[in-house]
């Protein structure tokens, strides 16, 4: 739950950088008006004051200081057209379970975001900022405020994560008396409020998801405990495959109730499940970034691991800048 990360320089580490900032002497006036911000006036200075340029993507990265709704407006942005990607759980190694992701899409600019909610578990996520209408240079732009709302994927300090994909086969039929929540948005509900796999299923399964105005997704989730499953949504209906070895893997094709052998047929998740079966799914961060490279597309936009209980992140973006992060565990 609430971690003191914002005092004393925080407590959650930057760890090191191939990547230099960068700094405006003038920056532009505010702008955009923000949905989900319940800060004061001192937290939202904090808050765009701490927005870094960390590559030339571009990268940025910002703490967040205080509290967001992470229900305002509920159901909508979702990205506007299909996108792909490439995750997975190695999770052989019950010490070191690690979860990774490219991200393949447009060249927008991009942030590192780290959250402390107070009623919530703090977490780090990357945000594509151009959905929240924001240009190349963010800076002191209000509409960052709602960063939160968007993370396509992330880890919080009970060590677990998720991330999405397209999958354009998916439907997802409303379940009367359900509210609706965007299908990029769940992913905050999400971090926010589970700490185990079943937890985070639990959250989802509280929602209609709505992929309206967007590709259909579906998920990858993992925890620190070594347990995996992807969320996929079936002839309307939500359901969980959960992993019955020592790994998992999600690209752009249907997953559930597939057979191993045409999901193979999927080049990137061909090689993702060759290299992984061959590791037993013992792999560490810098293994994960090497397998992340061998399925890189040319519009891979950063690659990340998540250390499932070290809290350690590293995201190598498209030029390959590189940031280390400690999230703090609890």
């Amino acid at each position: 739950m609430r971690r003191t990360l914002i005092a004393g320089g925080l407590a959650l580490l930057l760890l090191g950088t191939a990547c230099g900032e960068s700094r405006r002497s003038d920056p532009p006036a505010a702008a955009g008006s923000p949905t989900a911000s319940r800060q004061d006036p001192g937290q939202v200075e904090r808050t765009l004051a701490s927005l870094r340029k960390i590559d030339d993507l571009p990268m940025y990265e910002m703490t967040y200081d205080g509290d967001y709704d992470p229900t305002a407006g509920l159901a909508g942005s979702t990205p506007p057209s299909p996108f792909g990607c490439s995750l997975f759980a190695a999770l052989g190694d019950r010490e070191r379970p690690v979860f990774a992701r490219n991200f393949d899409w447009e060249p927008n600019p991009a942030l590192v975001l780290r959250t402390d909610p107070p009623d919530g578990y703090a977490s780090i996520s990357l945000v594509d900022i151009s959905y929240l209408g924001v240009a190349a240079d963010p800076t002191g732009d209000r509409r960052l405020l709602d960063a939160p709302l968007l993370p396509f994927d992330g880890m919080n300090e009970r060590g677990l994560a998720v991330g999405l994909a397209a999958d354009d086969g998916a439907r997802a039929e409303p379940v009367p008396g359900l509210p609706k929540v965007g299908s990029v948005r769940i992913l905050r509900l999400v971090l926010d409020s589970a700490a185990t796999v079943d937890e985070a299923v639990a959250v989802f399964k509280r929602y209609n998801l709505d992929f309206d105005g967007g590709p259909p997704l579906h998920y990858l989730l993992a925890d620190a405990t070594g347990t995996s499953a992807v969320v996929e949504f079936v002839d309307g209906k939500m359901t969980v495959d959960r992993r019955s070895g020592p790994w998992q893997a999600l690209t752009n094709v249907p997953a559930v109730g597939v057979p191993d052998r045409e999901l193979r047929q999927d080049r990137r998740y061909g090689v993702l499940a060759k290299e992984l079966d061959r590791a037993g799914g013992v792999v560490d961060a810098a293994g994960a970034l090497r397998l992340l490279n061998a399925v890189r597309q040319s519009h891979t936009r950063w690659s990340v691991t998540y250390g499932l209980r070290s809290g350690e992140v590293r995201v190598v973006t498209a030029g390959g800048g590189t940031r280390d992060y400690r999230l703090p565990m609890s």
